[in-house]
């Protein structure tokens, strides 16, 4: 992943209602939610949801389907591990890191 890419992901994120947009896709995995159960669920008008599915999109965190009338968005689970290995990737000077362990290596 390119610094660039990163940069404009993290800032995306950098909200509080795209955050909570993205974290409601991430646990609907691959069913993905429409805007209608997305407003319902983090309350909010149509409008500001728009608007930030459209950030979230251009930041490469999501995709989004047309399924009939009804448009469908999915987090983009490949770029959300590009993220975390670009984040991740010295972590522990290189040595490999159990993610469970009682003292983070990191």
């Amino acid at each position: 992943m390119e610094e660039n890419d990163v940069i404009r992901a993290l800032a995306s994120l950098a909200q509080s209602h795209r955050l909570r947009i993205f974290r409601l896709l991430v646990v609907a995995g691959q069913q993905g939610l429409t805007p209608g159960a997305l407003g319902e669920a983090l309350a909010l008008p149509a409008a500001t949801l728009s608007f930030h599915l459209k950030e979230l999109s251009q930041a490469g965190l999501l995709s989004q389907q047309r399924l009939g009338r009804n448009l469908v968005y999915r987090a983009a689970f490949e770029q959300m591990n590009g993220l975390l290995a670009y984040l991740s990737e010295n972590c522990c000077q290189g040595e490999a890191c159990l993610p469970m362990q009682a003292k983070p290596c990191c």
